[in-house]
């Protein structure tokens, strides 16, 4: 077995999920309907690894999105995968709609911040092992980080005034 750090190229820092489902000639467009009603006025692309006949089907609202998540669901190519990019929206506006999906099985990660799937490959094919979302932390948060931090996640709109 062998084990390989991929990472997703995300140029423009959009957010992006990826997780794992089955059934994925159902799953794909199940999960671009879900996303177009949590969050109608995104642009997004989603990608999903197909076990069989081994391949990306891809679907989306924005061509560099579905540009974006076809070449990280081939790079990390392990079956029933799917990887979502998007824009004008935020991860927390979409995961409840994905997760509650019966076709999908988890979610590995939600960020915009620099990534890289972990793959473990065998004689038989690919599986997500782990994600490295982001760079490790360094400090502990100072009460001024907290209050900026409160202002920002209100300024998003996700808290009360």
């Amino acid at each position: 077995m062998e084990i390989k750090a991929i990472g997703i190229e995300n140029p423009e820092t959009f957010e992006i999920i990826v997780g794992q489902g089955n059934f994925a000639v159902k799953t794909i467009d199940d999960l671009y309907t879900l996303i177009y009603s949590a969050a109608p006025k995104s642009q997004f692309g989603i990608a999903m690894n197909e076990a069989k006949p081994r391949l990306v089907r891809v679907v989306g609202n924005s061509e560099r999105c579905k540009e974006l998540a076809a070449k990280a669901a081939l790079d990390i190519s392990a079956g029933h995968v799917f990887v979502i990019f998007m824009k004008d929206a935020y991860p927390i506006q979409v995961i409840p709609v994905v997760k509650n999906n019966p076709c999908v099985a988890s979610i590995y990660c939600a960020t915009s911040n620099p990534l890289q799937i972990l793959v473990a490959k065998t004689d038989l094919g690919a599986s997500v092992v782990g994600v490295v979302d982001g760079s490790s932390a360094s400090a502990v948060e100072t009460d001024e980080q907290k209050g900026e931090r409160r202002e920002m996640v209100r300024k998003f709109g996700f808290v009360p005034e």
